[in-house]
């Protein structure tokens, strides 16, 4: 019986991930506006019938 490859992510991938989200918002790459933004796009990408029917999307922290 042949297995399927699930790519999956590691504890230890996960942490590194973790940490340089902090690091990066730290240092000032990663800000509010950025985070509210990259919010409104992945509601609209996931929500896009409610977008064509006048719904807004827009963060506003």
């Amino acid at each position: 019986m042949a297995t399927r490859y699930r790519p999956h992510i590691s504890l230890l991938g996960l942490i590194y991930l973790i940490i340089g989200v902090f690091i990066a918002w730290d240092r000032g790459y990663i800000d509010e506006g950025l985070v509210e933004k990259i919010v409104s796009a992945v509601l609209a990408v996931f929500l896009w019938i409610l977008v064509l029917l006048g719904v807004d999307f827009h963060i506003n922290f």
